[in-house]
């Protein structure tokens, strides 16, 4: 369906702030839904933002909210997700998602298409 590619992972101290950035190809319609999501080792992957593209909706983990952006350009070919305040908590590999008639946005099951990841690791 469409492919997703992440990048700017980095290391930051906490306090500090990334963006992250997926590129987004292939055919999209107003059916999808993008979203960004995390997994620690050892630990279930979990939504952390995600976004509507037929209304621009967003919806945000509890963990996140009023710290991270996600955003997506007119054209739909770039996802990204600001994050800002970050904390040792927020080290994760961090995914980009796509999916179509999502019902649950901060769903894993529910998106079919995904990045390759991309890193971030927040110390203290």
């Amino acid at each position: 369906e469409v492919q997703l590619v992440e990048s700017g992972g980095d290391s930051v101290q906490a306090g500090g702030s990334l963006k992250l950035s997926c590129t987004v190809s292939g055919a999209i319609d107003a059916s999808y839904s993008f979203g960004w999501f995390r997994q620690a080792p050892g630990r279930e992957r979990e939504g952390v933002t995600s976004t509507y593209t037929r209304d621009g909706s967003k919806y945000y983990a509890d963990s996140v909210k009023g710290r991270f952006t996600i955003s997506l350009n007119n054209a739909k070919t770039t996802l990204y997700l600001q994050m800002n305040s970050l904390k040792p908590e927020d080290t994760a590999m961090y995914y980009c998602a796509a999916g179509r008639w999502v019902a649950s946005h901060l769903q894993t099951i529910e998106y079919n298409n995904w990045g390759q990841g991309t890193q971030v690791t927040v110390s203290s």
